[in-house]
């Protein structure tokens, strides 16, 4: 029996690698035993690209790149080397050439577009009191509230970064919609997925925040890429 890829799992806006921590217990109880999660500065898609590349290619083996929200967009343009078998999108952008995550938004403006604010120094946040109802309406009130709290604030600029060579044109590709997504519009993330041609796609009643309210279901879908590759 073949072995497992190594999972590298890429977190969006506004967390950090430690919004996948529900997803890894689920994958570990499944065997994989290689696992990685990506802490990305969140400064430029260029610089996010780059530090998902350097994890990947210290993996010595097949590698299965999932990004979650903005972390689609750096799967997009990180995921074109030789040991990527696949790509995972989890309520992610999933940006076509000259395209960015701020352009598809103004196409279709989310629910909670009114929720994200800047500050004096170039960040978008969330404001702490409507996190819960923004980014993960399905979760408790107190998980809620430590995300908010612990939010990762990216660089606005980043929103307008534009993807280069998208790596789904070449590699296989699933895809997660969050139906009351209220961060991505769930119709975006519906036009994202089908343009790829996924070999699944899977429409879950959840949040923005689908890997921590759902990690079951997720995890459900990584595995199926897993061993399809």
């Amino acid at each position: 029996m073949a072995s497992k890829p190594t999972v590298v799992l890429v977190h969006g806006f506004w967390g950090g690698a430690a919004h996948w921590g529900k997803a890894i217990l689920e994958l570990k109880d499944r065997g994989y035993t290689s696992l990685r999660a990506v802490e990305n500065p969140l400064t430029s898609l260029a610089e996010d690209a780059e530090r998902t590349r350097k994890m990947v290619k210290q993996v010595d083996g097949p590698v299965l790149l999932v990004g979650h929200s903005y972390g689609g967009a750096v799967i997009t343009e990180a995921g074109d080397l030789p040991n990527v078998t696949g790509l995972v999108y989890i309520a992610a952008f999933a940006p076509d050439a000259g395209e960015s995550p701020g352009g598809i938004s103004q196409e279709l403006p989310p629910a909670a577009v009114e929720n994200i604010v800047p500050d004096s120094d170039g960040y978008l946040w969330i404001k702490q009191d409507k996190f819960r109802e923004s980014f993960g309406q399905d979760l408790s009130a107190d998980e809620a509230l430590v995300m908010a709290v612990t939010q990762k604030a990216p660089l606005a600029s980043t929103f307008g970064d534009e993807v280069t060579d998208p790596a789904w044109r070449k590699k296989p590709v699933w895809y997660q919609v969050s139906t009351n997504d209220r961060m991505i519009h769930p119709d975006n993330e519906r036009r994202m997925a089908r343009r790829m041609s996924p070999r699944k796609i899977v429409e879950l009643d959840a949040s923005h925040a689908s890997l921590a309210s759902q990690p079951k279901a997720v995890a459900d879908l990584i595995d199926e890429a897993a061993n399809s590759t």
